[in-house]
């Protein structure tokens, strides 16, 4: 059982789709397509199977207020998004499931706490792309 943590502005940025143009419009189209994500099982960045039982987004700026589809858990960074999503990893990594952090941030991956593994973007983009396939 795997709970996926998602840094959504390091996610966006990591397609030049213009997102830049719509922070928040982009951040809520991210959502609206990971929505269909927990519950399921998928192939993990190493390849073996995931079963995925949550997922956390963090948004931040003006992303901060976008709505929540349903399924999806979201932290709202009052400040830093980096600090939130080290400080929701903390927290998560307490927990009884396995933590799965989604960020090409090197910095943040370096404050995660030991138990937490990490994928980039492109790992959950192409999950993404296929689960929206299956509907």
């Amino acid at each position: 059982m795997t709970v996926v943590l998602v840094d959504t502005a390091n996610v966006v940025g990591s397609r030049p789709d213009g997102w830049w143009r719509d922070r928040a419009g982009a951040t809520s189209r991210l959502l609206d397509r990971l929505a269909a994500l927990p519950g399921r099982t998928v192939a993990g960045p190493d390849g073996d199977p995931v079963p995925v039982t949550g997922l956390v987004a963090v948004v931040e700026g003006q992303a901060r207020e976008v709505a929540a589809p349903d399924g999806i858990q979201l932290v709202r960074a009052p400040g830093s998004g980096d600090d939130a999503i080290a400080g929701t990893a903390a927290t998560l990594a307490g927990g009884g499931d396995d933590l799965l952090v989604v960020t090409a941030d090197r910095g943040l991956r370096a404050r995660l706490p030991g138990a937490a593994r990490t994928a980039g973007p492109g790992w959950l983009l192409d999950v993404a792309d296929r689960l929206s396939t299956l509907r």
